[in-house]
């Protein structure tokens, strides 16, 4: 007993979360990560309950990916040159406003359909600002030793609030209505700035050693500084395509889950549930397997194995003949997939200079704006080819990608990418 004890204490799988100030930061994405999932719920709900519409459905949705892709970038300035606590405070802040607003609009009965677009937009303009902070934020409070220690157990908590978040809504809206599940939201955002506040960010940053020089460019200047900065780094430059490509054409085979539910497995709602969940579960395995890597820590092998194993693990998915062996390769999916996106996040913010690394992470972080355009990429190679072919040639995309990569970026198959020189690429 004391043995395995020990051999799990050895691990570290929680190191990060022994640190007060990353606890609070962990805590915050949980509670936020949970509002926006429920967010999804209640608007999809709140949406078609007042127009029944598919199409309004989905556009709904799609207003709240848009402004990550117009405001990524911006916010990923803003947390390079101004407070990053600040701006997280901030977007939490709105965000509880506009769930309160919106939540009392639906008690009084007054709600209409512009009210369920207008905040949709906002919303997802404030989240384009909350993500570059928080991220660039974990480097601050556990350094570079503990960095993908950090981002995966960030993950794990995403990927917890994903798999709890609509589920907990769903209970909410039957018993109490949608306007309780937008209080609660409100709620969830304001216990995270409680703890955002307490949170104290070491003078020894960047930010706090530089600010007069962040100052002195101009606003374009620094985003044209970001920009040209990973185009002319090769690695960095391979690791963004790794991060972003997979996002907008291979994620999106969760949105055919139905007709693989129902065509292909031949089963209903509790299927398609069932699949989900099994994503869900894997993407936290894979992020508790990453927090426990300690010196394996930037491992290239590793990162290229693991996207190439998401897009193999697609393509056994597509083609599975029964439902357990569909929860298997979901299962692998989320876990493949989970481990390489951690990785990957990870080490681009170790090569990344301290002066840029708000604005290269406001850039990958398009990754969340993606997916609705990925989504109607699906929906088209679904009609055109059917859902498996569609999801098969999604899964040949990531893997191709992944060994393309590895091979025109030989830098990628190292062992340590993490301590790679800056200068070698």
């Amino acid at each position: 007993m004391t043995k395995n004890s020990s051999y799990f204490k050895s691990l570290g799988t929680f190191d990060s979360l022994k640190l007060k100030d990353f606890r609070l930061l962990w805590l915050g994405q949980l509670t936020t990560s949970m509002g926006q999932w429920m967010d999804d719920t209640s608007r999809a709900w709140l949406i078609y309950s007042i127009t029944h519409s598919p199409f309004q459905l989905g556009l709904v949705t799609a207003l709240r990916g848009i402004p990550i892709l117009v405001f990524g970038v911006i916010a990923g300035v803003v947390a390079d040159r101004h407070g990053r606590k600040a701006q997280l405070i901030i977007a939490q802040d709105v965000n509880a406003i506009l769930n309160v607003i919106l939540a009392t609009l639906i008690f009084m009965g007054r709600i209409q359909v512009w009210h369920v677009y207008i905040t949709a937009l906002l919303a997802g303009t404030v989240q384009a600002f909350q993500q570059p902070a928080r991220q660039v934020l974990i480097n601050d409070l556990v350094g570079e030793k503990h960095l993908m220690n950090g981002i995966a157990l960030n993950s794990a908590a995403m990927n917890v609030s994903r798999s709890v978040g609509p589920a907990v809504c769903g209970v909410l809206i039957h018993f109490f209505g949608v306007a309780v599940s937008y209080y609660i939201q409100a709620a969830l955002y304001a216990l995270a700035t409680l703890w955002t506040i307490q949170i104290k960010i070491p003078e020894d940053t960047y930010q706090s050693r530089n600010r007069r020089d962040l100052s002195d460019q101009s606003f374009f200047e620094s985003t044209w500084e970001g920009l040209i900065y990973i185009v002319s780094h090769r690695l960095i430059l391979a690791l963004m395509l790794l991060g972003l490509a997979p996002t907008l054409v291979s994620m999106p085979y969760i949105g055919l889950m139905p007709l693989f539910a129902v065509d292909i497995l031949h089963g209903g709602s509790a299927t398609q549930g069932l699949l989900l969940s099994m994503i869900g579960v894997g993407a936290i395995v894979g992020a508790l397997i990453v927090a426990s890597l300690g010196r394996q820590q930037g491992n290239g092998k590793l990162l290229i194995s693991c996207a190439a194993g998401f897009g193999l693990s697609l393509i056994f998915f597509a083609h599975s003949p029964v439902v357990w062996t569909a929860i298997v390769f979901t299962f692998l999916s989320g876990i493949f997939n989970s481990s390489y996106a951690s990785q990957d996040q990870t080490i681009i913010q170790i090569l990344a200079p301290e002066k840029l690394r708000g604005r290269i992470m406001g850039i990958y972080l398009l990754n969340r704006g993606l997916m609705p355009l990925g989504s109607l990429l699906a929906g088209t190679l679904a009609s055109l080819f059917g859902g498996p072919w569609a999801v098969t040639i999604m899964g040949a995309f990531c893997f191709l990608l992944a060994i393309s990569i590895a091979f025109f970026v030989p830098d990628m198959w190292k062992s340590n990418l993490a301590t790679t020189d800056n200068d070698m690429y």
